[in-house]
């Protein structure tokens, strides 16, 4: 062969390599990128009218079928037996407005291998089951209506989970919607009303939405003075009316006006359970920003939850934002300036408290099964992140014991169910507060006893409007959820 013919074999060899490469790219590195781009109707067109895999709660009941046409065995029609009562965590799967919930997020899982991709092919040709698979979900029925109930017409959010397992058992958000309205090639009007509605009641509150915290944020600050070893809970404080910030002419006042304890000094202890935002100020200057944004990072601030479905981060600024800011740091120390937070991550900050300092993952999706009903996987419990020592845990269940037995949570007091939480009533510029209850219970941790934690928030003063405060709003919410688990 001579030199230009091996010339030329060469260019065509690297034109085919390059060809290939490119091919193989594409296909197997960008392939998964390009199907699940929301621009590209090809998947969702193809999947339209396929069946998918049933959705379950814990204890049985169905949330999602898939029901076959009469007339064409090959078409099926996805519907929610349960209607508004999960819609935010089931969500939809869609021709015209996509998918949400873990319709989307659980999409490989629950799409039928009936079709035509390589997947599919491949899969049929080997036996395997191209039947969908179905979602046995952890929450349970009867507290995700003790919850729906509680929080009645209210706007805002509830979640419970297992402390010791990370497994959420109820998820609400309200307003809520019908996904049964959004099935259909006519569903488009509906659609559309629902997105435009300024109550979006297409958001998950719970997951999806952020709000200043409020005083719940004061577990978060007591637990960085216990960690730093700068306050326990017989440290005490001067008791001013208000609390005048360095360098600024703002003051903090205490939420009915008046002193925290007697105008000469307050312990820790008396601080929380009557919630002093004169206080807890005073506290986190003490502590410090570095102490303080560490603290709520260890919770998982600044930080995206790995769970089952698409989750917000919450958010407290950086420590370099309040250099020569003690004001920033007094206002973040009550939850309020710029610190945000989801019900799932004050549900977080809670359960750590209750496992003796650990984040467990929290999880949704508790069984994958076939199409036979047999489990192929399963949740495992997994440690996420160790948030405060069992000591400072410890103490703070002490304080939030307090704050439920005589403080501003008296309303969450269950007779012969020991619970532990803190209230909540967060400013909110140019509207009513925020109402805000977290907390668990039963206090006691001893083996084969089930606990649970659940997080409250309702918006704008909830039914009380400009009246309300978490104690008011939020405490008997979270009772109500917490006595159905207890059977009480």
């Amino acid at each position: 062969m001579n030199g230009p013919i091996r010339h030329l074999a060469a260019v065509i060899f690297v034109a085919f390599a390059v060809l290939v490469g490119t091919v193989t790219y594409l296909q197997v590195i960008r392939g998964p990128e390009y199907r699940d781009d929301p621009r590209n109707l090809r998947v969702p067109t193809g999947r339209a009218g396929k069946e998918r895999g049933t959705i379950i709660t814990a204890d049985g009941v169905i949330l999602a079928r898939s029901t076959g046409d009469p007339d064409n065995p090959q078409l099926f029609t996805r519907t929610y037996p349960e209607g508004e009562s999960y819609a935010h965590v089931v969500g939809y799967a869609t021709l015209i407005f996509g998918a949400a919930g873990v319709e989307k997020t659980q999409a490989p899982a629950l799409v039928s291998n009936r079709d035509a991709t390589i997947s599919g092919v491949i899969n049929a040709i080997l036996g395997g089951d191209i039947r969908p698979q179905g979602l046995r979900l952890s929450l349970i029925d009867d507290l995700q209506q003790a919850a729906i109930q509680a929080l009645g017409e209210q706007t805002g959010a509830v979640v419970a989970l297992d402390p010791d397992t990370g497994a959420v058992l109820a998820m609400v958000s309200n307003p809520g919607f019908d996904p049964a309205s959004l099935q259909g090639r006519d569903a488009g009007p509906a659609g559309n009303a629902l997105d435009g509605d300024p109550t979006e009641p297409l958001r998950n509150r719970a997951v999806n939405a952020t709000y200043p915290p409020g005083s719940v944020f004061k577990i978060v600050t007591a637990a960085a003075a216990l960690e730093a070893g700068v306050a326990g809970g017989g440290t005490t404080f001067d008791d001013p009316l208000t609390l005048e910030l360095p360098g600024s002419t703002a003051t903090i006042s205490n939420y009915d006006g008046e002193v925290c304890g007697n105008g000469g000094t307050v312990t820790l202890t008396q601080a929380f359970v009557s919630s002093c935002n004169t206080t807890f100020a005073a506290l986190g200057m003490q502590v410090g920003a570095d102490q303080l944004v560490a603290t709520a990072e260890a919770f998982g601030f600044n930080t995206e939850i790995p769970f089952d479905l698409d989750t917000l981060p919450s958010v407290i600024p950086g420590a370099a934002t309040f250099v020569n800011d003690l004001p920033g740091v007094a206002q973040s120390a009550i939850g309020q300036r710029d610190v945000r937070a989801t019900p799932l991550q004050m549900a977080l900050v809670v359960a750590a408290i209750a496992n003796e300092g650990e984040v467990m993952q929290p999880y949704l999706v508790q069984q994958v099964f076939n199409s036979a009903g047999q489990i192929e996987s399963e949740a495992t419990p997994a440690v996420w992140r160790r948030a405060i020592s069992p000591a400072s845990a410890a103490a703070l269940t002490d304080l939030m014991e307090k704050a439920v037995a005589g403080g501003t949570g008296f309303r969450a007091r269950i007779p012969g169910f020991r619970v532990a939480g803190k209230t909540g009533t967060a400013e909110v510029p140019g509207g009513a507060p925020d109402t805000w209850f977290a907390g668990f219970g039963p206090v006691e941790a001893a083996p084969d006893v089930p606990r649970i934690v659940v997080a409250v928030i309702v918006e704008d003063g909830g039914t009380a409007g400009d009246n309300g405060t978490g104690g008011a709003v939020a405490a008997p919410i979270a009772k109500a959820v917490m006595q159905t688990f207890a059977g009480l």
